[in-house]
C-alpha cells in the first residue's frame, strides 16, 4: 500500500512538472513575434527608438527583437538584415528604411506571407504597407527653419547643412527648412552636404564660416551634424545659433547650459513604442491607423529637464543591456 502511494505521488509530481512545462511552452509559442530593423543604433535617437520598442515588447508580451547595422551606409547592410529576418518567420516586421526601393523588393516577400509591414521614422509610401509611425520630415524641417528664423532678423544670412542625398528624410527636411527661412526673409547663403560617401561627418562648417563670415545661424538636418557645427563655432569663438532636428542629449544640455536658446526634437520613444503597438493590432486583425504623426517638440530651457531625464535613462539602460 505504501509503495503504491509513493508511486502515485511520484506520478502526480511528474504530471505537475509536465503540465508546467506544457503551459510555459504554450505561452511562449502563443507570443507573437515582431522584428524591428532600424538604420543604426549608434546615436541617442536610435537608441531611444529601440528603448520604446522594447518597452512595448514587455508591456504587450511580445517576442520581439530590435536589430540594426553598425552604420546607415552602405544601405546594403540593412537589406541583408531584412533578408535574414525573413527566415525567422516573424508575425510582423517594422523597419526604418535607409533606401526604400531596395527594401520594398524584399518586403514584397513579407507581404506574400500576409505579414504586416510597418514603417517607422521614414515613410517609404509603399502601397502595401500597413502603417507609418513617425515625424513628417517636411514639417520637421519647417519647424527647425521657423525656430532658427525666430532667433534672427530679416535679411540675416544662414547656412543649411544637409544629410546624404540617399537618405529618404533629407530632401523633405531641406525643403521645409528652406520654405520657412525664405518666408521669414532669411537668406540661405550656402547649402552643403554634411557627410562623405562613407557616412562620416565632414568638417564643412569651418570652411563655411571662413567663406561666409556674415553667417548668423546654422541649420542642420540632423543632430550629428548640428553638434559638429556647434563644436566648431565654439572653438572659433563664433557664437551663432545652431539648430538640429533629433533631440540628442548633448543638444538639450547645450540649451540647458545657455549655449543654445532652443532646438527641435522628434519623439523617438513614441515612434518605437507605438510602432510595436500598431504591429500587434495588425497581427490580431484589429484596425490599424495608416499614418501616425508622432510630432515635433521645441526644446527650450524651461522643458529640457524632462527630456534630458528620459534620454539619460534610455542611454543608461542601453549601456547596461550591452554589457550583459
Amino acid at each position: 500500500m505504501k509503495r503504491r502511494w509513493i508511486i502515485s505521488l511520484a506520478c502526480m509530481a511528474f504530471l505537475t512538472i509536465l503540465l508546467g512545462f506544457t503551459v510555459a511552452f504554450s505561452q511562449k509559442e502563443d507570443k507573437p513575434k515582431v522584428v524591428v530593423i532600424l538604420k543604426q543604433l549608434n546615436t541617442d535617437y536610435w537608441k531611444t527608438v529601440k528603448y520604446g520598442a522594447e518597452k512595448a515588447f514587455a508591456d504587450f508580451h511580445i517576442e520581439g527583437e530590435v536589430i540594426a547595422p553598425d552604420s546607415e551606409y552602405p544601405p546594403t547592410k540593412q537589406i541583408q538584415m531584412l533578408r535574414q529576418a525573413l527566415k525567422q518567420h516573424p508575425d510582423a516586421i517594422i523597419i526604418a528604411p535607409t533606401q526604400s526601393a531596395a527594401a520594398i523588393s524584399i518586403l514584397t516577400e513579407y507581404e506574400k506571407k500576409h505579414n504586416p509591414v510597418l514603417f517607422v521614422d521614414t515613410d517609404a509610401k509603399w502601397k502595401n504597407q500597413t502603417s507609418y509611425i513617425g515625424t513628417d520630415d517636411h514639417t520637421l524641417g519647417k519647424k527647425a527653419g521657423e525656430l532658427l528664423a525666430s532667433m534672427l532678423q530679416p535679411g540675416d544670412q544662414v547656412a543649411l547643412i544637409s544629410g546624404m542625398a540617399v537618405s529618404l528624410g533629407t530632401a523633405p527636411r531641406v525643403r521645409g527648412a528652406r520654405e520657412a527661412l525664405e518666408a521669414s526673409g532669411i537668406k540661405i547663403v550656402t547649402e552643403q552636404e554634411g557627410y562623405d560617401e562613407s557616412g562620416r561627418v565632414k568638417s564643412v562648417i569651418g570652411t563655411i564660416l571662413k567663406d561666409y563670415p556674415d553667417t548668423k545661424g546654422v541649420l542642420a538636418t540632423d543632430d550629428v551634424m548640428a553638434l559638429a557645427a556647434l563644436r566648431v563655432t565654439e572653438k572659433m569663438d563664433f557664437p551663432i545659433p545652431v539648430v538640429g532636428t533629433d533631440g540628442f542629449v548633448k543638444m538639450m544640455k547645450a540649451v540647458e547650459e545657455g549655449k543654445l536658446s532652443a532646438t527641435v526634437a522628434q519623439n523617438p520613444y513614441d515612434i518605437g513604442y507605438i510602432g510595436v503597438e500598431q504591429a500587434l493590432k495588425a497581427i490580431k486583425g484589429e484596425t490599424v491607423v495608416q499614418k501616425i504623426d508622432t510630432g515635433v517638440s521645441i526644446i527650450v530651457k524651461e522643458n529640457t529637464k524632462e527630456y534630458v531625464d528620459l534620454m539619460t535613462t534610455v542611454l543608461k539602460d542601453s549601456r547596461s543591456n550591452n554589457s550583459k
